[in-house]
């Protein structure tokens, strides 16, 4: 059986952002991100790097403002792709789970992708802000996640004390 791609190229723009995504679930962790968020683009190389994603995202955003709306579209699209690129779902396993260890920090990650959005984010972040970016934004990103692309997360810190490693 041959299966189908599982990727998705999605656009959104707003009054606030312009967003223009590309994923690839089978892919190999190669990655492209441009937000002009630093700590955020981080973010976003990890998941695709650790996840085998291939990921672009080009974005922009109201950032004179703050992060939050760049964030939270990078979400939304990020989700809405994802949903798109398991289509059917025929061939995946529903639920899935990782622990990720990083020096004193310990997170674990598990997904079901059943069709209920739900987000549980129980992170203690020690600091407000990673470099210049709000930490109470990782909450609203993958809350975004979630709801857009029908799936329950559940993120939970085990130990840590360093924001950037557990973020």
């Amino acid at each position: 059986m041959i299966m189908a791609a599982r990727e998705a190229s999605i656009t959104r723009e707003t009054r606030e952002t312009q967003i223009e995504l590309e994923l690839t679930l089978d892919g190999c962790g190669e990655y492209e991100i441009q937000t002009g968020v630093g700590f955020f683009d981080h973010m976003l190389t990890h998941i695709a790097r650790h996840g085998l994603f291939d990921l672009k995202v080009r974005a922009k955003g109201d950032v004179h403002i703050d992060f939050h709306h760049l964030v939270e579209d990078v979400g939304i699209v990020l989700g809405s792709a994802i949903a798109a690129a398991v289509g059917d779902k025929q061939g995946l396993v529903r639920y899935g789970f990782a622990a990720c260890p990083m020096d004193e920090a310990l997170v674990m990650v598990a997904v079901d992708l059943g069709g209920r959005s739900y987000c549980r984010c129980e992170l203690d972040l020690p600091v407000e802000k990673i470099g210049d970016f709000d930490t109470q934004l990782v909450n609203e990103f993958f809350a975004a996640i979630a709801a857009n692309a029908a799936m329950a997360v559940h993120v939970v810190q085990q130990s840590g004390d360093n924001a950037h490693h557990i973020v």
